[in-house]
């Protein structure tokens, strides 16, 4: 009985594990900048809701500098349009050194 106890415990810690481990890699690593770049165009644009956005890409300048390009869909009332936002930051650090603004009208 001990060891169907200690089989079923060590099974049940596996399967955890693995779904912890599933779950992670779900993540993309551009969504700590997706989250900046939605948090910052609320700011901006404080009475607007946006309605989507995507992931465009990132580039890399040099060692110490690399971009995250993504466009967001705002609507007002009854207009939408859409606005790129392309955040600048140092990969080692993480720190953001910029962050711009362009709308698509």
């Amino acid at each position: 009985m001990r060891r169907i106890l200690i089989l079923f415990l060590l099974s049940f810690s596996l399967v955890c594990t693995n779904t912890t481990l599933a779950y992670n890699r779900d993540i993309p690593p551009y969504a700590k900048w997706g989250r900046i770049a939605m948090e910052e165009t609320k700011k901006r644009y404080p009475m607007t809701e946006i309605i989507d956005y995507q992931h465009l890409g990132r580039r890399t300048i040099n060692s110490s500098k690399s971009t995250e390009t993504f466009k967001l869909w705002l609507r007002q009332d009854s207009k939408e349009w859409g606005v790129w936002v392309v955040i600048t930051f140092d990969p080692k650090t993480d720190r953001v050194l910029s962050i711009r603004f362009k709308e698509l009208r």
